[in-house]
């Protein structure tokens, strides 16, 4: 597991799917300030990322979820991997959107899942637990059952913790922010100074800078 999520942190690094800018920050959707930014998306333009992240995610969950019956991926980002993963287990796969649409049939849920199916959720990367977290909702209320998620990162906010926590939610993550840190800095791409940088942002991103 920890040899897993250092190769994952390197791919990641290595095809700028996440970037580090500690002098430059980013801003996020919810406003803050942020010295790291992560795309996903751009795994699915590198094979061999791209095939790592399945395979992966798809142990996890034959090994933790053995009975799980489908798979469900999280709009936008996760949809493509969660289809390779259903794919790779040869199980039916929808994936959920933020809200119901305002027009057709209305759905959340795209696809067609058998009644009550025990499901797994894909999801590409983990901030505040939010978005993922309604998924989640969105499946229970339609009478599945939601046996735990898998990510391929994760920011390891203690807020999302604690959200997954009070959900009953189990979350594995292929990779996460330590060690997307660590190797930047084992390689040079950020200096000591950077990394403490990194570090206390990660402990209050909503009040940095």
């Amino acid at each position: 597991m920890e040899e897993q999520k250092k190769t994952l942190a390197e791919m990641l690094l290595g095809i700028k799917a996440i970037r580090l800018q500690p002098d430059k920050p980013f801003t996020w959707a919810s406003g803050w300030l942020s010295p790291i930014y992560c795309d996903n998306r751009k795994v699915n333009s590198y094979p061999e990322v791209r095939s790592y992240v399945k395979t992966q995610l798809a142990s996890i969950i034959s090994e933790k979820f053995s009975d799980v019956e489908a798979i469900a991926g999280v709009a936008t980002g996760a949809i493509s991997q969660g289809a390779l993963v259903a794919d790779l287990l040869n199980l039916p796969f929808a994936y959920v959107r933020p809200k119901p649409k305002d027009h057709g049939m209305g759905n959340q849920i795209e696809g067609e899942l058998k009644a009550g199916a025990k499901v797994v959720v894909v999801e590409d990367l983990i901030s505040t637990g939010g978005s993922s977290l309604k998924a989640v909702e969105a499946l229970r209320e339609a009478g599945f059952e939601v046996l735990g998620m898998v990510a391929s990162y994760t920011y390891g906010f203690p807020q999302a913790e604690v959200a997954f926590e009070k959900a009953g939610v189990t979350l594995y993550t292929l990779t996460d922010y330590e060690h997307v840190i660590a190797q930047a800095a084992a390689t040079g791409y950020v200096s000591p100074d950077d990394v403490e940088i990194l570090r206390k942002w990660r402990k209050a991103p909503q009040d940095w800078r």
